[in-house]
């Protein structure tokens, strides 16, 4: 199922479908979306950034130290690490690097 928008709604987040209908929620606590791809989201929590699919099931996590989610499109997002942009699928699987 395609994810069309995930917003903070007081202290919800919230997973809506192509059609603006609720698919999911979860508890916003210590949470902040800060990508959305085409069926998963990306937070940051803490010292962690994590990956959930539509129905805010936790796909996998990965270290916060040192990266900065630029964005998310598709089935990837990109960080930015010291001077380096660098591609992971959802899984938090490296795909690619560049210099920034």
């Amino acid at each position: 199922m395609a994810i069309s928008n995930v917003q903070n709604e007081g202290s919800w987040i919230r997973v809506y479908d192509e059609k603006s209908k609720r698919i999911s929620e979860m508890s916003a606590s210590n949470k902040e979306v800060v990508g959305i791809g085409s069926d998963f989201f990306v937070t940051e929590e803490g010292s962690w950034i994590r990956t959930y699919d539509e129905h805010c099931k936790r796909i996998a996590e990965m270290s916060a130290s040192g990266k900065e989610v630029r964005t998310a499109a598709g089935q990837t997002f990109t960080t930015k690490e010291g001077s380096w942009l660098r591609t992971y699928d959802k899984k938090c699987k490296r795909l690619s690097e560049r210099s920034a």
